[in-house]
């Protein structure tokens, strides 16, 4: 029958038509496995047996706080030696030096010479053993004539300068065995208006005043109060605040003595009727 077909026929029929039973069970066969291996899924692999991967540790930037943080430490570290150190007394060549290096940006060399006080007008220091009465009895040994003397008002014989109304407090109780009867006056801004102050000076002759530099400073400046009958001007210089810092220290209370220094103060100084001290 094949012969009676013809090559036609065969030519015709798909490659695999041709085939015996055997070459389908065997050749053909083994692609179907083939291809069934080739498109058999990979095994994922599990969570279990996944493979570990490397770690680094990134090391937290520096904030604002630690940097704070930071400086206050060295801040503390400061203090401690301040701490350790041992304390030294105001001299005049302190409050000399002072105002030089203050002024030496801004003055000529002319300007900063009439700024120089005369050694006359100081007082002596106190030596770090004197309580506050105890100072003021030895630099005012004729403080009780003086004051029955001063009647006029709106002035003040003694002045003492300090940094804070908290330490004008102190100072005010801590004179109590030298003031006697003198009448004293707060001169600090603290729960205290100017008005009330400059009313109180008019009302009455005040012998003592204790305050800080920017409330005397104005009351000055608004004619509350007359420096021209000053006798005796005194620094709260050697006392320091929990920071270990003096008065002269702090750069807002040193720019308001400067400031006071100039509104009378020095001239009355180089006149030889006012005396400065160094507490």
């Amino acid at each position: 029958m094949a012969d009676d077909l013809g090559d036609d026929w065969w030519e015709n029929q798909p490659a695999g038509a041709a085939s015996s039973p055997e070459a389908s069970d065997g050749e053909g066969g083994g692609d179907v496995e083939m291809k069934q291996q080739e498109a058999a899924p990979v095994p994922v692999p599990s969570k279990k047996t996944k493979q570990p991967t490397e770690c680094f540790l990134v090391q937290p930037k520096e904030t604002k706080e630690d940097a704070t943080k930071t400086k206050k430490r060295r801040k503390k570290k400061i203090t401690d030696i301040l701490a350790k150190s041992e304390p030294k007394p105001g001299t005049p060549e302190d409050l000399q030096k002072l105002m030089k290096d203050y002024y030496s940006s801004s003055r000529s060399v002319i300007e900063l010479e009439e700024l120089k006080l005369p050694d006359s007008c100081f007082l002596k220091a106190n030596d770090l053993t004197h309580s506050l009465s105890s100072y003021l009895k030895e630099i005012c040994p004729k403080w009780v004539k003086l004051r029955k003397n001063h009647t006029e008002k709106k002035s003040v014989l003694l002045l003492i300068i300090c940094s804070s109304a908290i330490r004008a407090l102190e100072l005010i109780r801590s004179m109590t065995a030298f003031r006697g009867d003198s009448k004293v006056m707060k001169l600090f801004a603290k729960h205290i208006k100017v008005q009330e102050q400059v009313k109180l000076l008019e009302k009455r002759a005040v012998h003592l005043g204790v305050g800080t530099p920017g409330r005397i400073k104005e009351l000055v400046k608004q004619g509350g109060l007359n420096l021209n009958p000053l006798k005796f001007l005194v620094f709260d210089w050697n006392w320091r605040d929990q920071k270990l810092r003096r008065m002269m220290d702090i750069p807002e209370i040193k720019k308001e003595v400067f400031e006071l220094l100039e509104m009378g103060v020095l001239s009355l100084c180089k006149s030889e009727s006012l005396k400065l001290g160094l507490f």
